[in-house]
């Protein structure tokens, strides 16, 4: 994998909130595919999600710039946060691709649980033209427990599709803010520093 210019990783999500899952595929990431750096895309309204149920955008954003403060090949991009309307993946991949001019080598990382629903993608077709795509994934992860659909999809492009395996995706943002509610410990599943701010901010409950 050689590219002229830099090579950016590009972390999407809601981050709601972000923790460790995060931070480890990142990471992971950045040193599997020596990127120069990884740029992470908190979404601002996701069209997928009821906005009832998703915290403010700036509480999601804080929280993950305070999450990877101590990391100089980490960034954060309120691209999604600042922009009207729905945050659609292919539209930030478009402005970015802008941005870094023709010769950056993009690289979008998601969980491989997103890929089960990449037909349903706005103008999914145009993703791996863009950029390579990384499937964060549990070890044992294969390709052939997709769908049909997805696996052709991938098949369009397999060079530019790569399951990273991750043995630290099992921990979901999902269970902490039940965790939260409940009254439970999140010690050891966000950073310190998103452990305080979501106990300052009253988040969860």
């Amino acid at each position: 994998m050689t590219s002229k210019g830099p090579r950016i990783g590009i972390m999407g999500g809601t981050f709601d909130p972000v923790h460790y899952g995060h931070l480890v595929t990142a990471e992971g990431a950045r040193c599997e595919y020596k990127l120069d750096q990884v740029l992470f895309l908190p979404s601002g309204k996701p069209p997928h999600k009821s906005m009832k149920r998703v915290s403010d955008a700036e509480h999601r954003y804080m929280m993950t710039v305070l999450a990877i403060l101590t990391n100089p090949h980490f960034g954060v991009s309120r691209l999604d946060i600042d922009r009207e309307g729905f945050s659609y993946t292919i539209d930030a991949l478009r402005r970015l691709r802008a941005e870094y001019g023709p010769d950056a080598e993009l690289f979008f990382i998601t969980g491989a649980d997103a890929i089960l629903e990449i037909n349903q993608w706005k103008d999914s077709d145009e993703y791996l033209d863009i950029a390579h795509f990384i499937a964060a994934a549990r070890p044992g992860f294969c390709l052939e427990e997709l769908p049909q659909a997805t696996q052709d999809w991938v098949g369009q492009h397999g060079d530019r599709f790569h399951v990273l395996n991750v043995p630290a995706m099992a921990i979901s943002s999902t269970e902490i803010r039940e965790r939260v509610r409940t009254g439970k410990s999140i010690r050891y599943l966000v950073p310190e520093s998103v452990e305080h701010y979501i106990k300052r901010n009253n988040l969860y409950l």
